[in-house]
């Protein structure tokens, strides 16, 4: 069973969320565990205080180590060691790579979250094995990037999804982003589903989603287009069909 500790100061709001829909079924079944720790609970102040002020002056608070390293240690005292992960605006970004070596290379993580002016730096050296951010912005804590990071990880464990189609065809799996998706009705404020995914022809299916995956990606995300590799026979003939497609709509012609 993969299992993910939350170190956190709403352990409540994360873990309620963390149990709900496709995650909540997947801890019934046992093939993941999620769990919120609540960091207070492991400060030995009478008013469950877990942050002070910063040496060397400046506003705002900084998390204690001692806390933090307490709650840290109750959990791998009791559920065994785990990769540490810190959820720090200052890490390396997030990315679906990511997702998948956390997947592939641990059974156990531990996510730690930050508030205030972040956490104190002798924990981080001492604990923490990597730095995470989820983007180039910052939050008012950690428990978001933290909820992200485990459900991104959690989706890839064998068993949480009923098929791992489910997820190899999505965005960012292959360096592309997904074709577009429609369903019921056919038609919808007079926009039609393309006739081709009515067709029942997979072949032709799965060739019309590769090309729109193309074109998406080459749009929307010039920099994940621009490592692509597109060197193979069918790709070439596809991005010659796409190049022959848009020429004709911009003479207003037929390919």
């Amino acid at each position: 069973m993969y299992r993910i500790d939350i170190m956190t100061l709403f352990d409540m709001t994360v873990g309620d969320v963390m149990n709900e829909s496709i995650l909540g079924r997947a801890q019934e079944r046992d093939f993941i565990r999620i769990e919120a720790h609540q960091i207070r609970d492991y400060t030995l102040n009478k008013q469950k205080q877990v942050d002070d002020y910063p040496y060397g002056g400046g506003r705002g608070a900084v998390m204690q180590a001692d806390p933090l390293y307490q709650c840290w240690k109750h959990i791998t005292d009791t559920y065994g060691p785990g990769h540490t992960i810190y959820m720090s605006p200052a890490g390396k970004t997030f990315r679906e790579a990511d997702a998948r070596r956390l997947r592939d290379d641990y059974d156990h993580l531990i996510l730690v979250c930050g508030h205030y002016e972040g956490i104190d730096e002798r924990f981080i050296e001492e604990c923490v094995d990597e730095e995470i951010s989820i983007g180039d912005f910052v939050l008012t804590g950690g428990e978001l990037a933290a909820m992200v990071v485990a459900d991104a990880v959690a989706r890839l464990v064998p068993g949480v999804l009923s098929d791992p189609e489910c997820f190899e065809d999505e965005s960012h799996w292959n360096g592309m982003l997904e074709y577009p998706q429609y369903s019921r009705p056919e038609e919808w404020h007079g926009r039609k589903v393309p006739p081709i995914l009515r067709s029942g022809d997979h072949k032709n299916i799965a060739k019309w989603r590769r090309k729109q995956s193309i074109i998406r990606t080459r749009d929307r995300r010039p920099d994940m287009y621009a490592k692509l590799d597109l060197s193979s026979k069918e790709d070439q003939k596809l991005l010659k069909e796409i190049a022959q497609e848009e020429a004709a709509a911009e003479s207003g012609t037929e390919a």
